[in-house]
């Protein structure tokens, strides 16, 4: 018996191999493409990049990085990028992490700064998200400030400002965010987050 299925089962297994190669559909090369001519035609044109990601890290050791959905370089300054969907994440020594997105933003590398505009987030994970119009951000340091009025939400409640800044401490251990001109505070003792 064992005999036989020495036989048998590797005549069985190249029986079902050869229905596989003959059954199968042929299939166009040509059209499995998955760009239009208008899509290329766009993207040589524009030089367009997709999922760009531009990383880097401060002296104390956080690290920060921005992804964007596309980016095209600017044609007079090659330095500087414009972005679509941009979104940061800086990951501090301590274990906090701050995010920022947004609906686009330029990224200058000379400079060392990304602008970020149009429906500005910034989240932290001790609990505070805070939405802006623009938000200025380093590449390389912990420095990031909007340029006008903020709306947040946080652990002592709902507050607005007329700026903010997210920096280190003069020591250069701790990140802060720092709200600043006009400051108003609406603070509910019955809010089920605290």
């Amino acid at each position: 018996m064992v005999a036989w299925l020495k036989i048998l089962l590797p005549l069985a297994a190249l029986g079902i191999l050869s229905t596989l190669f003959l059954l199968s559909k042929n299939i166009d090369p040509t059209t499995t493409i998955p760009f239009t001519t208008v899509d290329l035609r766009e993207r040589a044109a524009n030089q367009q990049v997709s999922s760009p990601e531009f990383s880097g890290a401060t002296d104390n050791g956080d690290l920060i990085t921005f992804h964007a959905v596309t980016a095209r370089p600017d044609p007079e300054r090659t330095s500087r990028l414009y972005a679509e969907s941009l979104e940061s994440r800086i990951d501090l020594t301590s274990g906090a992490t701050i995010k920022f997105s947004a609906e686009g933003g330029v990224v200058d590398e000379a400079t060392d700064r990304a602008e970020l505009s149009g429906d500005v987030i910034i989240e932290s994970s001790t609990g505070y998200i805070v939405k802006a119009d623009r938000l200025i951000s380093g590449m390389r340091e912990i420095h990031a400030e909007t340029p006008g009025p903020i709306v947040g939400f946080g652990p002592p409640g709902e507050f607005t400002a007329g700026r903010m800044l997210i920096t280190t401490e003069e020591t250069g251990d701790n990140v802060q965010m720092l709200f600043t001109k006009g400051v108003k505070l609406i603070y509910d003792p019955s809010d089920p987050k605290e």
